[in-house]
């Protein structure tokens, strides 16, 4: 009889795929039964276990303690069987074991937030009574087993936040007809979400599948699940139109995510009416969510129709036009409305007061034109306003005094004129005010400048605004940044400034102050960045600016300052960049007048030697027509001087000369084995000069499209109009007519490229500091290229390679051999004056960091270079070539990067070429890690947006970066990291 049993039993456990478990069963001779078998199956479980779990499972096995009291454990109160495994959150890791087939009375199984690997076992399927089953936020890989399909009394299922790969079985949607809650996301499940019309989960309310690579249409037997209240589709790849009905059919619909997916509306992509409409019946609708999809059309004017319920509604980053329906604000109950980084035109409706209860408002980087309606200053509870990146003019209203729960005011990069408003100084609760890129006039009112509460940042740069400083200035003693550069302020600075004792960056730089630079600003307890560049100041610099243990930039250039330049502190780190165009200075930093010296007789026979020499490169490098028809054979040096430079600055530069004969004998005739680089544009050798000069040697490839002299002028106009601490500075050149090369410093750390993928080994990893520095670096020097050199210039190849990492891994961005030269519009911005292909024919740059507008036609632009710069941040962050194989099949980095934000950040980094800090079991550094990491990945999406208008400026971006590396300054990491070794992983 036993026997007969054993046999049928397993029939049965073959048809569940379970003969394993079963044959094990039988090999015990089945002799243990009810609560012993039980409690063998936990100790099996427990044996799966590698690390030591005796700290969370410290009493299981434990003779003189029964099994239902073990940790984790609930039995039934009377068969004292097992029906409860809960060990949430034990720190366990290991193997989950198959013997939990055995606990047949299991009807919950919680195993979440540990730290358990492997597959999931297809045993699981055999407990016919489990109800819930949790196994979310491990490190579980391998596919969804079928047999969890045949968990017929199943209502919880949560396998979210593992490594769970493969497709989702259909047996799960189709057998599990009792389930309410499923949550699979944060994985990489792909393939379709299954679908079959005869499948009814009508008890589903919970449908979680976020942040995975699921692919296709949304299913129309969705709407079989009538009670669904919560869908979350948001961060994968879904496709198709947004559907028309099958949202109709749930009226208990609370919470809809379809973000970030390639959806589209109806009628080719103009049409959003259908899909909107579909959701009138979703009485309780209170989360909509359908940004990153570039959905097209006009948004409808019965948006107004929707759930009176409805909080937050999320629409940015499409590109829906038109204007915004002024019916929207019927939606009384409103906390949250992102319209940003769209196509929207028109003006802004003034009926949007009526939404109340609004808390947020974002209408940013869209075409909306017009004034600010004044009855926004009557939305009690509005904590945020960003209506900038608009084409908005007129006057900023008074009424926003009115916004007693006003924290940040962004009006940036606008066209609005007249004053600031005195009554802003009324939002008593402000921490961030941005005002920056308009055309605002007049005085800062000495209200606003008392803002006491301001805690971020205060931007009213790029304006016009006029007069002294206030001195109410001083009463910000909370403000992080203090932006008033790009304006015509004049007077002194005011002592007063260093009550501003929280300051870390203060940019005063092109405006007209004039006197001596205060002690009291050097002495600022936290300042690391200080810009006085192009004003009037005068006088010796302050000791208190030596003395300073914080300040990491300074920058005085093109002021009238005198006296000698100290070698300690900050100096220490500063080249002659930081002092350019102060006639009056003297020290020891190579470039600036030697104290005590004179060296004006060895100029005066300048225009001889200018005379005699004659050389086409020199010529070239000023600019003479004649450079094409060269034939001598060395060159003088003309880089490092930027055009504002008066002519006893001029005077005062080496112009050494270097012979092709001295290049042969630098680089041993340039051996193979002295080769450190090569690309479409040349060669790159190392050598070393007489006097133990180590240099890099660039040889112009003769098959250079345009001509071997094409590229030769251009990489010399550019550089020669160029002078920043990131930008590659030139000892000198050397051209004849079949030999062009440029002489610069030799860089010991190489690229970027080879730093991250080394030929030979794995990378040794940068720590995070560093990694953020050499962002802000590159940043820095593309922002100086794009806004601040005498001549603009869009490098047009911005990638890993072209990076160099000198001794102190400060970040130097090279290879101008496809840079453009571009002038300035009538605001300011730059635009382009060269044809968008380059000599070659080609597209400007290399693959995978081309901006997309490029391919269609599209000039070399800033925007260009912001794009390749988020592919840049992108590629640090992941680990990951925008050409890797993962990418070919119509992925792109982005898009991979978005398939997993925001929800998967381990997995975007899991690559990282990052090492540990000595911090790494903080639980507070890993929280600010994470946070900033989140930061980087942002800004490398928005950097790498597809569309132009949605990038952001380099200025800003150098912006966003140099407050990351404050961050990382102010919780004390960047010395700890410094001091951690370089062979551990991220």
């Amino acid at each position: 009889m036993a026997t007969t049993f054993l046999v049928v039993l397993m029939l049965i456990f073959a048809q569940l795929g379970l003969v394993t478990i079963a044959a094990a069963i039988a090999a015990s001779g089945a002799t243990l039964r009810g609560a012993p078998r039980d409690r063998a199956a936990l100790l099996s479980f427990m044996s799966g276990i590698t690390a030591d779990p005796q700290h969370a499972l410290a009493n299981w096995g434990d003779p003189d303690t029964h099994m239902c009291n073990w940790t984790g454990i609930t039995c039934h109160r009377v068969k004292q069987r097992v029906v409860q495994l809960v060990l949430s959150g034990r720190d366990l890791h290991g193997l989950i074991s198959p013997a939990v087939f055995s606990l047949s009375f299991l009807a919950v199984l919680d195993l979440s937030e540990n730290f358990f690997s492997g597959i999931i076992p297809g045993e699981i399927g055999g407990l016919a009574r489990l109800q819930q089953l949790s196994l979310s936020r491990n490190l579980l890989e391998g596919s969804i087993p079928a047999e969890l399909g045949f968990l017929r009394e199943l209502v919880y299922l949560d396998l979210g936040s593992n490594r769970i790969s493969g497709h989702i079985p259909k047996t799960l949607f189709c057998n599990c007809t009792s389930l309410q809650y499923a949550d699979l996301s944060n994985n990489s499940l792909a393939g379709e979400i299954p679908s079959a019309n005869e499948c009814r989960l009508a008890d589903l309310r919970f449908l979680l599948l976020w942040s995975n690579n699921l692919e296709g249409p949304i299913p129309p037997s969705l709407s079989n699940s009538s009670m669904l209240e919560w869908i979350d589709f948001e961060s994968n790849r879904l496709s198709g139109e947004l559907p028309s009905d099958i949202f109709d059919k749930m009226p208990f619909l609370q919470f809809l995510y379809l973000s970030y997916n390639n959806l589209s509306s109806h009628d080719s992509n103009t049409n959003l009416d259908p899909f909107f409409a579909s959701l009138r019946n979703c009485s309780h609708l209170q989360e909509l969510e359908l940004a990153g999809n570039k959905l097209g059309g006009e948004i409808p004017s019965l948006i107004g129709n929707l759930s009176s319920n409805l909080l937050q509604l999320h629409l940015e980053e499409n590109i829906i036009f038109g204007p915004i329906p002024p019916n929207i604000s019927n939606l009384v109950n409103l906390t949250y409305l992102n319209l940003s980084n769209n196509n929207l035109n028109g003006s802004i409706p003034p009926d949007l007061s009526r939404l109340m209860k609004l808390e947020r408002v974002y209408l940013s980087n869209n075409l909306l034109s017009g004034e600010i309606p004044p009855s926004l200053g009557e939305i009690p509870h509005l904590g945020l306003l960003d209506i900038s990146g608009n084409r908005l003019s007129g006057s900023i209203p008074d009424t926003l005094s009115n916004l007693s729960q006003l924290r940040r005011l962004m009006l940036h990069k606008n066209q609005l004129s007249g004053s600031i408003p005195p009554s802003l100084g009324n939002c008593i609760n402000l921490e961030v005010l941005d005002l920056s890129y308009n055309q605002l006039t007049g005085r800062i009112p000495n209200n606003v400048a008392a803002l006491s509460s301001l805690k971020l940042y205060l931007n009213l740069s790029s304006n016009h605004l006029e007069g002294p400083l206030p001195l109410e200035l001083s009463k910000m003693d909370m403000i992080l940044a203090l932006d008033l550069s790009s304006n015509n302020l004049s007077g002194t600075i005011p002592p007063q400034l260093g009550s501003c004792v929280a300051l870390e960056y203060l940019n005063l730089s092109s405006n007209a102050l004039r006197g001596p630079l205060p002690g009291s600003i050097g002495a600022l307890p936290y300042l690391e960045v200080l810009d006085l560049s192009f004003n009037q100041l005068a006088g010796t610099m302050p000791e208190s600016l030596q003395a300073s243990s914080s300040l990491k930039q300074l920058n005085i250039s093109f002021n009238n300052f005198s006296g000698t330049v100290p070698t300690e502190g900050v100096f220490a780190h500063l080249s002659k960049d930081s002092f350019l165009g102060n006639s009056g200075l003297c020290g020891s930093i190579i470039g600036i007048s030697r104290c005590g010296t004179k060296r004006a007789h060895r100029f005066m026979i300048l225009p001889l030697i200018l005379t005699l020499v004659g050389t086409p490169c020199l010529l070239c490098l000023f600019g003479c027509p004649m450079f094409m028809k060269s034939r001598a054979s060395t060159c003088l040096q003309s880089f490092h001087q930027p055009e504002k430079l008066d002519k006893e600055e001029q005077q005062k530069q080496d112009y050494p000369r270097i012979s092709y004969r001295q290049l042969m004998e630098a680089t041993s005739g340039f051996a193979e084995s002295n080769l450190i680089g090569a690309g479409s544009f040349g060669h790159v050798y190392k050598g070393v000069l007489r006097d133990e000069t180590n240099i890099a040697v660039k040889v112009l490839d003769p098959k250079c499209g345009g001509g071997i002299s094409g590229c030769f002028e251009r990489e010399c106009q550019v550089l020669k109009r160029t002078r920043h601490r990131n930008l590659i500075r030139v000892i000198t050149a050397c051209s004849k007519p079949d030999f062009k090369a440029l002489v610069l410093p030799l860089i010991l750390n190489g690229s970027l490229d080879s730093y991250l993928y080394p030929p030979v080994g794995p990378s040794h990893g940068l720590d995070l500091s560093q990694l953020i520095c050499i962002l802000s670096d590159v940043a820095e020097g593309v922002a100086y290229l794009h806004h601040f050199a005498p001549v603009r210039v869009v490098h047009c190849d911005l990638k890993p390679s072209n990076v160099l990492l000198d001794e102190d891994m400060t970040a130097i961005v090279s290879d101008f051999g496809i840079a453009r030269l571009v002038k300035q519009d009538e605001n300011n911005d730059i635009t382009n004056s060269s044809p968008y292909n380059s000599i070659t024919g080609l597209l400007q740059g290399s693959v995978g960091y081309i901006a997309p507008e490029y391919g269609l036609g599209g000039r070399p632009s800033a925007q260009g270079d912001v794009y390749s710069f988020g592919v840049l941040v992108l590629e640090m962050i992941t680990g990951k070539r925008p050409t890797d194989a993962l990418f070919h099949e119509g992925l792109s980095l982005q898009e991979w990067v978005k398939s997993h934000y925001p929800h998967d950040i381990e997995v975007i980094t899991s690559q990282a070429p990052l090492r540990d800090s000595s911090l790494v079991d903080s639980l507070y550094y890993k929280k600010l890690r994470r946070e900033l990491m989140v930061e980087l990945i942002e800004l490398g999406l928005v950097c790498a947006s597809f569309s132009p208008a949605l990038r952001p400026t380099m200025i800003n971006v150098a912006h966003e970066i140099a407050l990351l590396k404050q961050d990382l300054v102010r919780h004390g990491i960047e010395a700890v990291e410094h001091s951690s070794t370089p062979d551990s992983s991220f």
